[in-house]
């Protein structure tokens, strides 16, 4: 039932003594899981509380032809903005992925009404916000407990194989199909049968590749693990910006660790988790998105993928605070560099006219 996932408040009015209007206010819970049909509505109900910042835009279709949407966030400035990307559930059975992605959302809505950080973040850039981009696997992973682990798309295997799905996070143009992958369509890292042969990973492509320049964060979510990856999972490619990445993602760290006191590890996959490519994080680093990041969320292994619904606000608090961080970094490295070149020419100017500090006064 409903009850489980929504809590109800009901506002009686009594327009005479024998009629009443019923008002039905739900209010959604953020520490629940939410099927995908949950979450869509979701989507379209935080449109329409927030028409002034979000707008819910389309982008693609997965393979059994669901429309893969996105959260777009941000005020509008009529000039062209710089943006963050965030996706999760690419990957079906990190439910607790999509779950961070709908707390995010409604923790930077609440914080613009307030705090003026955020304000000027969602003057500055907008946020394209994909709360589940594996939206087939996902819903299979809702059909019963067999289907709970499924980690691929949903996507027939190549002609003579029985199996279905590819490994979305495998499937992406970034040293395709040389480590960490398996060309066995049955297993759960096959790679697909080219670079972008599916869908969802098309989407992500055509979005966020025709327009690169304008993305500042390419943040893909999943767990678990507790990490926080950077560049590259090739073990023979190293990031032109690793060092500043890895300073950026230490100061994540300390800050997920101020939440509840747990204890993320910064690095690169082959370094801390395990090499591989094709991954979504790799591709976005080549378009030049200069923060691209893979979280990997709770735990370590002692519930895994069946994360309890008990952890999903502490997971996501602390999980909040390291993405705000590398977003917020993102942000005033970007505009507090503006700022300081229209100042600095500004003063050059003034000089060149013979306009000196003194006669300002």
């Amino acid at each position: 039932t409903q009850k489980k996932t929504i809590t109800n408040i009901l506002i009686l009015t009594v327009s005479t003594q024998t009629e009443a209007t019923i008002f039905l206010i739900a209010e959604y819970d953020y520490f629940k899981y939410h099927p995908m049909p949950e979450i869509s509505q979701w989507m379209d109900q935080v449109a329409t509380d927030h028409p002034d910042v979000v707008t819910v835009m389309k982008y693609g279709q997965t393979y059994e032809k669901r429309t893969i949407r996105l959260l777009k966030i941000g005020l509008d400035t009529g000039e062209k903005k710089k943006a963050i990307w965030m996706d999760c559930g690419i990957h079906a059975r990190e439910w607790i992925a999509p779950a961070f992605c709908q707390y995010f959302v409604s923790q930077i809505l609440k914080a613009h009404k307030t705090d003026l950080k955020m304000q000027e973040m969602l003057k500055n850039m907008d946020f394209y916000v994909t709360p589940v981009l594996n939206m087939d696997g996902y819903m299979y992973t809702w059909e019963n407990n067999g289907t709970r682990l499924w980690r691929k798309n949903m996507s027939p295997g190549p002609f003579g194989c029985n199996c279905t799905g590819v490994d979305l996070n495998r499937n992406f143009d970034a040293n395709w199909g040389t480590i960490g992958v398996s060309s066995n369509c049955c297993s759960e890292i096959y790679y697909g049968s080219r670079p972008v042969s599916e869908p969802e990973a098309q989407a992500v492509t055509y979005f966020v590749g025709t327009r690169p320049e304008e993305f500042l964060c390419f943040l893909t979510i999943h767990s678990y693990g507790q990490l926080l990856l950077v560049p590259y999972g090739h073990p023979n490619f190293t990031a032109y910006n690793y060092e500043e990445l890895m300073e950026v993602g230490l100061g994540a760290a300390d800050a997920i660790r101020k939440v509840h006191g747990m204890n993320y590890t910064v690095g690169s996959s082959p370094d801390v988790l395990y090499p591989n490519s094709g991954s979504s994080r790799d591709w976005a680093h080549m378009q030049k998105i200069p923060f691209s990041f893979t979280f990997e969320l709770r735990d370590k292994g002692a519930f895994g993928f069946e994360l309890p619904e008990d952890q999903i606000r502490p997971t996501c608090e602390e999980a909040y605070s390291g993405a705000l961080h590398i977003i917020t970094y993102a942000h005033d490295k970007t505009f507090s560099g503006a700022v300081a070149t229209a100042a600095a020419t500004l003063s050059i100017t003034l000089l060149a006219v013979g306009v000196t500090g003194n006669s300002l006064l």
